[in-house]
């Protein structure tokens, strides 16, 4: 942490570096380099893979490449910086947004790779998957991703889609459709359907399974694994397996989707499936208190009107990130808890909605 009374000549040359990459200091960048040219190769960004990377990303000041900062990567390619440092490192950082295109421009016009590995496993296309970047993902498909490769085939692209951290309805329908344009086949249900965004579809099997909307989907068909690897949870802090679709797109935060749902008979009060010990029977409402989601009121309110029991009450259980060893997880149990208690309870309290929560209190929602 820098004392406010230092001055910036006074600091580490790395810490002087990332000052003037910080404020788009491209003179003060060449000037450090040049007389350090180690700085190359110095720990910064993401990963500590390097400089350049930093600059790739774009994240300080969070924005668009500007034309100086496309001019500062370029300097420091042409004089010195490895375009593949970490394993492609500044291309995967530029793809995690559609508003970095003409950063990966310019490192794929200098060599970077759209093949790539990321720290040796992570390919760069799984990027935008990610953060849900629908025109990146385009770009680097358009650019040469070979989907013929294990691991950047448009199954493991897919599940990269609906496991993420990003909540992002749009685009991550988006970026589904960006797949089937590019050859990919989707497979015709409900679930894929219901990721892609396709009301149409939904529709079609409503009409062929008029109890869809009370059916409950397991881990598999919400996550469906690769080939002969066992199916995994995607991220996320309310379990969603044995929920239904209703439950789904609140945790997805697909309003267009939830409405979608209630208009033809959804239950607000529905209930996800028990299990063999017990544990499960929480209610659409729970996954808006709790959520990954930009926090927002809208989708409890939308459920509160339509008739969600701001008191209903279940017994569940999440692993989930141990706080007193963060490299650990442990299995966390919410018995008889109300979406307030649980709310109340949730050992990170980032994730708790407080306008949902302050819209469902209104509504008498107790502890």
């Amino acid at each position: 942490m820098l004392n406010s009374g230092h001055s910036a000549d006074s600091l580490p040359l790395v810490e002087q570096l990332k000052q003037a990459i910080d404020s788009n200091n491209l003179e003060q960048v060449k000037q450090l380099m040049a007389a350090h040219p180690t700085l190359h190769q110095s720990p910064l960004g993401y990963g500590g893979n390097g400089p350049l990377t930093w600059v790739a990303e774009c994240r300080v000041p969070r924005e668009a490449p500007s034309e100086t900062r496309l001019l500062m990567a370029r300097w420091m390619i042409e004089n010195g910086s490895d375009i593949h440092q970490g394993g492609d490192g500044p291309l995967m950082r530029a793809a995690l947004s559609d508003s970095r295109i003409p950063m990966m421009e310019l490192l794929v016009a200098h060599g970077g790779d759209v093949n790539a590995l990321w720290n040796g496993t992570y390919p760069i296309v799984h990027a935008p998957c990610e953060t849900l970047a629908p025109q990146a993902l385009k770009w680097l498909l358009d650019h040469g991703v070979n989907l013929q490769t294990p691991g950047q085939d448009p199954g493991s692209l897919f599940r990269m889609l609906v496991c993420t951290y990003a909540r992002n309805a749009k685009g991550r329908s988006a970026c589904l459709e960006v797949l089937a344009a590019a050859g990919a086949d989707l497979p015709d249900t409900p679930m894929m359907a219901f990721h892609r965004g396709r009301l149409d579809l939904l529709e079609s099997h409503l009409q062929r399974e008029p109890s869809l909307l009370d059916r409950r989907f397991t881990t598999e068909e919400i996550f469906p694994p690769a080939p002969g690897v066992e199916a995994e949870e995607g991220l996320h802090v309310t379990p969603v397996s044995g929920g239904t679709l209703l439950h789904l797109a609140v945790e997805y935060d697909d309003l267009d989707a939830a409405r979608w749902l209630l208009d033809r008979g959804a239950n607000a009060n529905t209930q996800a499936a028990v299990d063999a010990d017990r544990f499960g029977g929480h209610t659409p409402i729970f996954h808006a208190v709790v959520t990954l989601a930009p926090h927002d009121d809208a989708m409890a309110r939308l459920l509160l009107a339509q008739g969600a029991n701001p008191n209903a009450r279940a017994t569940f259980r999440k692993q989930l990130r141990d706080m007193g060893d963060p490299e650990k997880e442990r299995m966390r149990e919410f018995r008889d808890v109300s979406p307030v208690g649980y709310a109340h309870q949730f050992q990170e309290q980032r994730w708790v909605n407080e306008p949902a929560l302050a819209a469902i209190i209104e509504y008498g929602g107790k502890e």
